[in-house]
């Protein structure tokens, strides 16, 4: 492959890979998407997993349904209306019917930027609101899990009669995987509930592809439980962004019935770690901003050598997407003084977005090509480069004869092993 394409933002990069290498592409199985993806969804609702229907929940008088933010990209459009056509069918009035966005701790959206998240007539039709996870008097707790989290979730989502969880099951670098209850119990949840799951990242079994001893993963399905999400309504996409797979029902049945059909796309086996990668999350949204983009470096480190040389190209245009983290990172000096400050000051949202970058970046040479300003990109500890082209010729000029390159266009949600 002399030649690629590599998403950039809401365009592509193309570049010429020349050279003595072996060049390897990391991408996604090549599959046909749903040929009626509304009908797939239909077929979901008409086939749930897990022993619960909707039928069960006829004539409730509030329904909440989570649904991601702006940095998630879930065809809400395909998935929302069989949901709604089928929660009318067994008496649910759409005055009944409130939507959340999940937002986590990224900040709460505001009402114009709704119609970057829901389908016009949605928003029309039925109440809408934003969680804020720093808004207490919006939250309610409902305990502690085993593993200590406290509780915090958003009293609307908690009041409601039946509780539904809408989203995509996509590969997580320290949660394993997204989907079921984590968009209702992650994106809905308060600050403390946040720090306290997130905290396990550092745990050697938190991470990408890993389910069922993921204590993280665990941790949030136990909130699921204790707050009773009933529903899940799922899709599987591919890096078309398209709908390949559907399943609803009991959140956890969803999961398990839904990753191993991720598993098929996404999991790709790597002969031996590569001397240089060159990835991107996959374009937007995954690269709306560095918060997100990060994940795909962490990807890659998993078979990067190391010393070895990452071209992370993520377009950014909202920049960082996280005031707690710029605040904390800027005045580092390096990687080594983010990961020694990160151990003594403890695990905080924000912070941990620099040191998951310190941890890669101190690992291997990290390239950035981004529509981030160059000095502030430095001030972040990384290297600016002003095009792919410019990056890629640094990278490869001291590269010897045989030297394997990996290509991960849609890095964000490849899952790369080693075998």
């Amino acid at each position: 492959m002399p030649q690629f394409q590599i998403p950039y933002g809401r365009t592509h990069l193309t570049a010429q890979l020349d050279g003595p290498f072996q060049i390897e592409l990391l991408a996604p199985a090549q599959v046909t998407p749903a040929p009626d993806p509304a009908q797939a969804v239909r077929v979901a609702l008409d086939n749930p997993v897990g022993g619960i229907q909707l039928d069960n929940f006829a004539g409730a008088h509030s329904v909440a349904i989570a649904v991601n933010d702006k940095t998630r990209p879930v065809p809400h459009d395909v998935l929302l209306p069989p949901l709604l056509e089928r929660l009318e069918k067994i008496g649910v009035s759409p005055a009944a019917i409130t939507f959340i966005i999940a937002t986590g701790l990224h900040g709460p959206m505001r009402q114009d930027e709704f119609p970057e998240v829901l389908p016009a007539e949605v928003l029309m039709r039925y109440r809408v609101l934003s969680h804020n996870s720093d808004d207490e008097n919006n939250l309610v707790c409902v305990g502690h899990t085993q593993r200590g989290t406290p509780i915090w979730i958003n009293r609307f989502f908690a009041q409601a009669n039946l509780r539904i969880a809408v989203g995509n099951i996509e590969p997580h670098q320290f949660m394993g995987f997204s989907g079921g209850v984590k968009t209702a119990v992650i994106g809905l949840a308060g600050r403390k509930t946040i720090d306290h799951n997130h905290a396990m990242m550092l745990d050697p079994h938190a991470n990408i592809g890993r389910y069922e001893d993921n204590p993280m993963r665990q941790d949030v399905e136990e909130i699921g439980r204790m707050v009773g999400v009933h529903f899940a309504l799922n899709d599987v996409l591919n890096e078309k962004k398209q709908i390949v797979h559907v399943v609803a029902g009991e959140p956890q049945a969803v999961m398990k019935y839904g990753i191993p059909k991720l598993l098929e796309l996404y999991q790709i086996r790597v002969a031996a770690p590569f001397d240089l990668m060159i990835v991107s999350p996959g374009g937007h949204p995954k690269d709306i901003n560095l918060y997100q983009a990060q994940k795909a470096l962490a990807h890659a480190t998993l078979v990067t050598k190391k010393g070895g040389v990452v071209i992370f190209i993520a377009a950014c245009p909202e920049g960082t997407g996280s005031k707690s983290y710029e605040d904390w990172v800027l005045g580092m000096t390096s990687h080594e003084a983010v990961l020694e400050r990160f151990k003594r000051e403890g695990f905080r949202i924000g912070p941990h977005k620099a040191f998951q970058i310190s941890r890669d970046a101190s690992r291997e040479r990290v390239l950035m090509v981004t529509e981030i300003p160059p000095d502030f990109v430095k001030r972040l500890l990384l290297t600016p480069y002003p095009s792919l082209d410019a990056a890629l010729e640094e990278a490869v000029k001291n590269l010897p004869a045989g030297s394997r390159i990996g290509v991960m266009p849609w890095a964000n949600t490849t899952i790369p092993l080693l075998s």
